[in-house]
């Protein structure tokens, strides 16, 4: 008896993420206009939602469309997306209401924290995947970080809308606007690291996956502290005696327009160059996946 043809697995076609960014973004466009235009705050849950999920889902898409393998379906990205998201943002909360207290390692316990959660709930999402290589790990990883992107930009969103003076529509548009610039090197980008190096050791917390968990955390909290990194910076290169006397008694010195540039300058330098070492590095883990594939007996 003739075995059955197994079924090929259909790619998207790899024009289909940029279909769906346009769209929504059109769609997240007409809402926020007509919202501004008639003040209906019934509106208001469609732009938070469509403007936080907007370029996460973008770049998953994009993501099933490259160079995988059947293991990796819809289904399972659904999962790593929603279920991985969620279950991230729950643990680091909790976590983070547990352990954070204002100190000078605040911001390396949060990159701790939040990456060791998505670790961890890309560890269950995909606990029952019977085979794992490096590409489906970048693409799992990836995937589990922006679902909890999507969600911690929608809180963020959601918590600029009320100001001192009500709700205010333009602080969610810059919220979201800064967030979705910026999500591709974060949160998806950290976990897809370490997704890439978790599937390289078969699922298992070896010491390699230790250590890219440690440095993908390191990542986050300088990104996290990169703000407090460039305040301090433009005060040693351009502080005058009296700001630092004002500091000195616990106030809040007024600064030039000078340092304000300054600081916008080194604040940005540094998120491009973490960025970049994050981009390196992932580069590296596909390249070195690669060299090891070609030189595996066929």
């Amino acid at each position: 008896m003739k075995p059955p043809m197994r079924t090929p697995v259909k790619t998207p076609a790899k024009s289909l993420w940029l279909r769906i960014f346009l769209t929504g973004l059109v769609l997240w466009l007409a809402t926020v206009a007509v919202t501004g235009w008639t003040g209906n705050s019934n509106l208001v849950p469609t732009v938070v939602l469509f403007g936080s999920f907007l370029v996460p889902v973008t770049f998953v898409v994009w993501a099933y469309g490259r160079d995988r393998s059947p293991d990796v379906t819809v289904e399972v990205l659904f999962q790593a997306f929603v279920v991985g998201g969620v279950l991230g943002v729950l643990g680091a909360s909790l976590l983070e209401s547990w352990l954070i207290r204002p100190s000078i390692l605040m911001y390396l316990l949060v990159g701790l924290i939040e990456e060791g959660v998505k670790l961890a709930a890309l560890m269950f999402v995909t606990r029952r995947l019977a085979r794992r290589s490096t590409r489906d790990g970048v693409v799992l990883g990836a995937t589990v970080g922006f679902g909890f992107a999507a969600f911690e930009s929608a809180g963020y969103a959601f918590n600029a809308l009320f100001t001192a003076d009500g709700l205010s529509l333009g602080q969610v548009v810059e919220t979201e606007v800064l967030r979705g610039i910026l999500t591709p090197v974060g949160h998806g980008l950290w976990t897809a690291i370490a997704g890439g190096a978790l599937f390289a050791a078969r699922g298992r917390l070896t010491a390699p996956v230790l250590l890219t968990y440690l440095g993908v955390s390191v990542l986050h909290a300088l990104w996290d502290s990169m703000s407090a990194i460039a305040i301090a910076i433009t005060l040693v290169l351009t502080g005058q005696p009296w700001q630092f006397e004002l500091l000195r008694i616990g106030r809040v010195p007024h600064v030039s327009a000078w340092q304000v540039h300054v600081y916008t300058l080194l604040n940005w330098a540094g998120l491009l160059v973490i960025s970049l070492v994050a981009l390196a590095w992932l580069c590296g883990l596909l390249a070195s996946a690669r060299r090891d594939r070609q030189t595996m007996p066929q």
